[in-house]
């Protein structure tokens, strides 16, 4: 019998936000034998449905009201619940975002069931499942094991995970909500936004990292213009941050974000284990150190030892002439 796997489809904006397709990925690697169910809950959002069933989602239950239209967490939780209680699936999957801190718990509470947190893998056999999540500030694998349990429930961190590669030919029904809006005791107000903007390095898919070894703030021009020619993100390490050369939203590690972009380029990047844990899942590793003794060509699939103010313009200058 197949392994049902329930996901929350997070959306903003009239678009879906890349943590969907993150936990149609990581669901489907999950289990061998995984049936995967995308929950859409909002209002006007059916055609968002047919982007889930073509890219990883076998069904697609789609839940709108009124109000469901902007995310609370009295409304979610109502709509989860009677979807886990329709659906029965043996283990659902919630993104480790703020709406995902938010709801994820209160679910679990109304289960009666633990709660995996902050995941980067979850493996489902046998009506079990074994998490892995960072511990003592990434300098440990945390492996969780849920045993006994229905549904499993897991919160997987953004960026972690690769999304759902292929194509499904997915079916999409709808069910009727089943909350009574004068009944909620949470309602949406609004919605505020960072005047100074935000860089989300979790769904960059090219990033250019910088590390203790470029020596000097200025200097990290020549790693942001092969960033810039390579269409990607600037990205650091936690002594470049912590030093105030660059903001701390640009930090990438156990205590900074996870990202698993396609392609990450670290310069100047010994590879301490806090940082590691942050990219190792990147899908193409390029590492440039002149100690040809770091860490971080453990788990480069190119390393590169030798001086990056060398190597780093030389690259920048072939990716430009790449592009015409």
């Amino acid at each position: 019998m197949a392994t049902k796997i329930l996901i929350l489809a997070e959306h903003s904006s009239g678009a879906l936000k890349d943590i969907s397709f993150e936990l149609l990925g990581e669901a489907h690697r999950a289990s061998a034998d995984a049936h995967v169910v995308a929950l859409l809950l909002g209002n006007g959002v059916s055609e968002l449905a047919a982007e889930l069933a073509k890219k990883g989602a076998s069904e697609v239950i789609v839940v709108e009201s009124p109000a469901l239209e902007n995310y609370s967490s009295d409304a979610y939780r109502h709509e989860i619940l009677a979807a886990i209680a329709s659906e029965d699936p043996d283990a659902v999957l919630i993104g480790n975002t703020p709406n995902g801190w938010d709801v994820a718990p209160l679910v679990a509470a109304g289960l009666m069931v633990p709660l995996a947190s902050g995941c980067a893998r979850i493996a489902i056999a046998d009506g079990s499942a074994k998490c892995a999540r960072k511990a003592f500030n990434g300098k440990f694998v945390h492996h969780v094991e849920i045993v006994d349990q229905r549904p499993i429930m897991a919160t997987m961190d953004k960026g972690a995970a690769a999304p759902f590669d292929g194509e499904t030919d997915g079916s999409v029904r709808t069910l009727e909500p089943t909350l009574d809006p004068g009944k909620l005791k949470s309602r949406f107000v609004e919605t505020k936004k960072s005047e100074s903007g935000g860089l989300d390095l979790s769904q960059a898919s090219v990033i250019v990292s910088g590390g203790r070894g470029v020596g000097a703030p200025e200097k990290l021009d020549v790693i942001r213009e092969l960033a810039d020619a390579l269409g990607g993100q600037l990205g650091a390490s936690r002594a470049v941050t912590d030093a105030g050369w660059l903001p701390h939203e640009h930090q990438i590690g156990s205590s900074g974000v996870t990202v698993s972009p396609k392609l990450y380029v670290a310069c100047g990047i010994s590879g301490a284990i806090q940082h590691v844990v942050g990219m190792k899942s990147s899908g193409y590793i390029v590492a440039i150190n002149k100690d040809p003794d770091a860490p971080i060509f453990g788990i480069a699939d190119v390393g590169v030892v030798g001086d990056l103010f060398e190597i780093v313009p030389a690259l920048t200058k072939q990716a430009k002439e790449a592009k015409g």
